[in-house]
């Protein structure tokens, strides 16, 4: 450096120094980026709930030829791209599609009426609006309504508040793992992934247990929950874990950022993926707070039907994260070495 300002003739006291921005600069820069950040924060938190709603929703019809045609032409004109209608034999082929998933509810019209095959388990927003749409279907055709939930949520939590409310207790229970046993074993990688996992599987066994024994959101289900629940802490965690692992502490927090930022309102699981916006649904789903949540839902309510995708999404994000960590401290070993 000394040489260059010599031969360019300038002396060190005599180099430019930089310029740093005065004060009501900086506190206007930091003022309107903050003003930014809390613009996406409030589309990310605001505009799923906005926006939500049926798009494409596979419903079931069981109906004459003309009846089904007419009910599609009617909800095609009065929703259009709402429903995605699949026609049925008999009432039997489409309550066990609604329990195996297939298909979130649907109707059954005959000359009594139309009757709506509901599944408020899977979501009271879904089940509402099928029961709202089989009374307009029979005040156009002069008949009555019937409703009948197949898969009903339990009288001790009839909205499904205790699953609704899990997105949040999952993010949390994912971050904090990755935080506290880097803390207590920052040199022991070993005991370190072990606390991990044992506060992934208490993790489930709290959830299920305040669901089962406090708010009575499931009845039978408990084992299901808790596997479904602690698989979701482990996907969560084990990334965290892994990332910070590799990139420090930059790492765990854009990880962290995108869980709690995205992963947490784009999860759907009061009322499912089906009733976002079909982009921001799908998304929610790849990241382990959404396919958590299903995973949960279909353990509690389904036998597991429809979680399968959910539970393999957990598993890849599981081992990423595992393998992300290996490679974190193979790199650090060989840097000491």
């Amino acid at each position: 450096m000394t040489d260059l300002l010599a031969q360019t003739d300038i002396s060190p006291d005599q180099a430019p120094a930089r310029r740093t921005p005065p004060p009501w600069a900086k506190m206007l820069g930091l003022t309107a980026g903050l003003g930014i950040v809390l613009v996406l924060l409030l589309a990310v938190f605001i505009m799923p709930a906005l926006k939500s709603g049926p798009t494409d929703l596979p419903l079931g019809v069981v109906a004459t030829d003309a009846t089904a045609t007419s009910i599609e032409e009617t909800l095609t004109a009065s929703a259009p791209g709402s429903f995605d209608l699949e026609r049925f034999d008999s009432a039997d082929a489409l309550t066990e599609a609604v329990r195996g998933r297939e298909v979130a509810g649907g109707f059954v019209v005959d000359g009594a009426g139309v009757e709506a095959v509901v599944a408020s388990a899977g979501s009271t927003a879904i089940s509402s609006t099928i029961s709202a749409t089989a009374e307009m279907l029979a005040a156009a055709s002069s008949t009555g309504t019937t409703v009948t939930d197949v898969v009903p949520l339990p009288d001790t939590d009839p909205t499904g508040i205790g699953i609704g409310g899990l997105a949040f207790p999952l993010v949390f229970g994912g971050i904090v793992p990755a935080v506290a046993f880097r803390t207590i074993f920052p040199r022991n990688n070993g005991w370190k992934l072990a606390g991990i996992l044992t506060f992934s599987v208490v993790g489930g066994l709290v959830v299920a247990t305040v669901l089962r024994f406090v708010f009575g959101s499931i009845d039978t289900s408990f084992w299901p929950v808790t596997g479904a629940m602690a698989l979701g802490i482990a996907s969560l965690a084990m990334p965290l874990a892994g990332l910070q692992e590799a990139l420090g502490s930059k790492g765990f927090t854009l990880s962290a950022m995108v869980m709690m930022f995205l992963g947490n309102p784009l999860a759907g699981i009061a009322t499912t993926s089906a009733w976002l916006p079909p982009v921001l649904g799908t998304f929610g789903q790849l990241l382990p707070p959404g396919a958590a949540g299903t995973l949960v839902r279909s353990a509690a309510y389904f036998d597991g039907a429809g979680g399968l995708t959910a539970a393999l999404t957990l598993v890849t994000w599981f081992v990423l994260g595992l393998v992300v960590h290996t490679v974190g401290v193979r790199r650090k070993a060989r840097a000491a070495a």
